[in-house]
C-alpha cells in the first residue's frame, strides 16, 4: 500500500491486496477490485469513537478502501501533501486529514476554542505510528516552520495544518494583531509552539 502524489490536487492510494482509510467522500475515480464502507470517525474503535465524534462535533468521518488497484482521491480542489511517519506522532487540524495508511492509529484531541464569538472548537487528530498521511492545504502547498528553543512560534489557529517534533502548544490570548488587521472578535487566540521540531501551515485561512 503506497501513497503516490499524482497532481498537487489528486493523491492516488496504490492498493494490492491492502486497505487505506480515507475522508469519506473524497474518492473521484478508481481502478481494478476496490470496496468501500465507513471506517467510523477516526477518534478511536467502535463506541468510543462514536462518543467522541457526538461530544466534539468533530467531522472526521472515514471509509475504508480495500482491494488491489488504485484509488484517485481529492478534496474541494485543495492542495495535497505526502507525509511519512517513522514512529513518531503528528498533530493534525482534523480538517486538514485526506487519507492514511492503516498501519497508522488516530486520536481524537480537543484543543480549545477558536472564538468567544463563533463558538468554533478547535480539534486536533493525533496519528501515530509508521506509514504515510495525505494532508490537505488551502490557497497553495504546505509552508513548514522550524521551531527551536530560542525561537517559539505563534500562529493563527486558522491557518494551522499539523505540527511534529518535541513541542508544546499553549494559547496566546493577546492577539492585538486581530484588531488591528480588522479579526478583532470575541476571546480570540493563537497557538504557540516551544521546543524542537517543524509546524506546517497553509497560505490561506479556514
Amino acid at each position: 500500500m503506497q501513497l503516490v502524489s499524482k497532481t498537487k490536487r489528486v493523491v492516488e492510494a496504490h492498493l494490492n491486496n491492502s486497505s487505506i482509510r480515507a475522508i469519506s467522500g473524497s474518492m473521484i475515480a478508481y481502478e481494478g477490485q476496490v470496496t468501500f464502507k465507513s471506517a467510523g470517525f477516526g477518534g478511536g474503535d467502535g463506541v468510543l469513537a462514536g462518543l467522541k465524534q457526538r461530544a466534539t462535533g468533530e467531522g472526521l468521518s472515514l471509509m475504508e478502501c480495500t482491494g488491489t488497484g488504485v484509488v484517485y482521491l481529492a478534496q474541494d480542489a485543495a492542495t495535497v501533501t505526502v507525509v511519512d511517519l517513522t514512529g513518531e506522532t503528528l498533530q493534525v487540524e482534523s480538517q486538514q486529514l485526506l487519507a492514511l495508511t492503516p498501519q497508522l492509529s488516530t486520536n481524537v484531541t480537543f484543543a480549545g476554542v477558536r472564538g468567544g464569538m463563533s463558538g468554533q472548537g478547535l480539534f486536533t487528530t493525533t496519528v501515530t505510528g509508521h506509514g504515510q498521511v495525505a494532508l490537505l492545504s488551502l490557497g497553495g502547498p504546505l509552508i513548514h516552520l522550524e521551531v527551536s528553543p530560542q525561537y517559539p512560534l505563534v500562529v493563527d489557529p486558522d491557518a494551522f495544518v499539523c505540527a511534529r517534533g518535541q513541542l508544546s502548544q499553549s494559547f496566546v490570548t493577546d492577539v492585538s494583531w486581530r484588531s488591528a488587521l480588522g479579526q478583532g472578535g470575541g476571546e480570540a487566540f493563537s497557538l504557540r509552539w516551544d521546543g524542537s521540531g517543524v509546524v506546517s501551515i497553509q497560505p490561506a485561512e479556514r
